[in-house]
């Protein structure tokens, strides 16, 4: 369901500080998902994370839309173009909503920002990877027409 009183929009610097405290939360996530696989949420991740989209929301081939509600950052979607192998695609890096703003279609409203804005761009698809324990964001993934690619296995050494 699309809700009228989310509006999605570029990020800016202004919401660099509300885009940290959501990239924190996907790394603690991901963390509790596999903690071996994904980076562990050390020191001040609101900070790091708000650093690093700072980095992304001016570069020419990276866009962070934010989802916000009354004025609050509920949301946040990166995206950018990645060389692939075979041809540019877009890249679905991150999509994090706040969890008591989950199904209410805020999530659909930024993979349709990122969607649209990796279309303007002229290339021919998009991709993302998701966890593999996240089945909510593989059922928002497929229910956007997004199909099952790859499988990344991992091995510890």
């Amino acid at each position: 369901m699309s809700d009228a009183s989310v509006h999605v929009r570029r990020a800016t610097r202004a919401d660099l500080p509300a885009l940290g405290r959501l990239g924190a939360h996907l790394m603690r996530v991901h963390y509790e998902f596999d903690r071996r696989r994904f980076v562990a949420p050390v020191g001040n991740p609101e900070a790091g994370y708000a650093h690093f989209l700072g980095t992304q929301i001016d570069a020419d081939d990276a866009v962070v839309f934010v989802a916000e509600r009354d004025g609050t950052a509920i949301g946040y979607v990166y995206a950018g173009i990645e060389p692939f192998s075979r041809d540019a695609a877009g890249f679905v890096h991150d999509i994090v909503v706040d969890q008591a703003e989950r199904r209410t279609g805020v999530a659909g409203a930024l993979m349709d920002a990122a969607i649209a804005w990796v279309r303007e761009q002229d290339v021919a698809s998009v991709m993302l990877w998701t966890a593999a324990p996240n089945e909510g964001a593989q059922r928002l993934f497929e229910g956007l027409g997004f199909r099952r690619t790859m499988i990344e296995m991992t091995r510890d050494l």
